[in-house]
């Protein structure tokens, strides 16, 4: 993983807007009708190289696929592992989005009915017998198509992501959720190491570590104990990869609206740095926390996070404002004056287009404008 030497590198999150044309075919396939299946894999090809050309070309140093072949960043999943259903239980709440439509269901219902044009349907899945790792072909294709994208384009690395082992379906086969999980992080870790070996950095994405530590189900003991039992299983699964090789992204959901409910960093930042990668990624222009960086004075987090980079988000996923360049070069200043240069990477909260969708939070043409001034911004520093 390269660290901001000569200057301060840049990257992002993970996911982009997929093209109109690829949506309409991806929306066929996941609804089970009859699609082009040669003509979906050269759509996901063309788009990869595209948006890895404009990445490169807007700015960011550290790149991806914009996950174009996926339906969403942790839902994609569930058709690479073996042992799930479909489940004709209640789909459950993650706890933080529970919390905000309990208080504002006003908001939340008209939020909700933006997304009457649909990619995919919302499955609930549960774990019916042993867990297995059978998306080879479907890494492999994702592998592929990214190193294509790479051939001649000035990006200093590229990363991929894939989804930590929590958060997409129910435990109805294992005897204890912990023994589930544990099964979830051994069939993962194929894709983890398959993602390494073919020299990207790979990138665990986390929203769930927040979930734990938010659940209000859950006493204050209990929540870093789940927290803290979480580590341990995605360690597990990341165990004799360098951590050099890994980036870690946490977050506060994809729920675009007040939260009020948000639990502080300095709460998240401990389980956070429990386990082990070269680098941190999590929320900062969400304005609920752009003031959090205080937290990075403390001389016991600092020693807990070593010599890792932090990657703070400071381009919002949610709004389409285009932060100003300096106002990206005083947030990302304090974090160099916290851990030092060479340690800070500038990237974003969240991903763009988390779920493939007709209607993304932000305008496509607006990341790019972001992108740009996350440049500008760090260029400042």
């Amino acid at each position: 993983m390269q660290r901001s030497g000569d200057r301060i590198l840049t990257t992002h999150v993970g996911s982009l807007a997929r093209p109109e044309a690829l949506l309409d075919t991806m929306r066929e396939k996941e609804h089970g009708r009859p699609y082009d299946e040669a003509g979906f894999a050269k759509q996901v090809t063309e788009a990869v190289r595209d948006v890895v050309a404009k990445q490169a070309e807007v700015g960011l140093d550290v790149v991806t696929d914009g996950e174009m072949g996926k339906v969403s960043f942790a839902t994609y999943i569930q058709d690479r592992l073996e042992g799930f259903s479909p489940s004709s239980g209640e789909k459950l709440l993650p706890p933080s989005w529970k919390l905000e439509l309990d208080a504002f269901p006003a908001y939340y219902e008209q939020y909700m009915g933006k997304y009457t044009k649909t990619v995919a349907p919302m499955v609930t899945v549960a774990c019916v017998g042993p867990v297995s790792y059978s998306g080879h072909e479907q890494l492999r294709t994702d592998i592929d198509n990214l190193k294509a994208a790479l051939v001649g384009v000035d990006a200093t690395e590229a990363f991929m992501p894939s989804t930590s082992p929590r958060g997409f379906g129910r435990n109805e086969f294992y005897a204890t959720d912990t023994e589930y999980y544990t099964a979830v992080a051994e069939a993962l870790r194929e894709e983890y190491l398959a993602i390494v070996d073919a020299g990207f950095l790979l990138q665990i994405d986390d929203p769930w570590l927040i979930e734990i530590l938010s659940d209000p189900e859950l006493s204050p003991d209990e929540r870093q104990r789940t927290a803290a039992e979480h580590a341990e299983i995605v360690n597990h699964a990341l165990r004799d990869i360098p951590t050099e090789r890994i980036r870690l992204h946490t977050c506060y959901g994809l729920n675009h609206g007040p939260r009020i409910h948000d639990i502080t960093m300095a709460e998240v930042a401990g389980p956070m740095l429990a386990i082990r990668a070269g680098a941190y990624s999590f929320e900062v222009a969400n304005p609920r926390h752009m003031h959090e960086w205080t937290i990075w004075d403390d001389a016991a987090l600092k020693q807990q996070l070593g010599d890792a980079i932090l990657i703070p988000g400071l381009l919002g996923h949610a709004q389409n404002y285009v932060e100003h360049p300096e106002l990206i070069a005083e947030m990302l200043r304090h974090y160099v004056d916290a851990v030092g240069r060479e340690q800070v990477i500038a990237g974003a909260d969240c991903g763009f287009s988390s779920r493939a969708s007709y209607q993304p939070e932000v305008h496509p043409t607006v990341v790019w404008e972001k992108f740009r001034a996350l440049r500008a911004g760090a260029e400042l520093v």
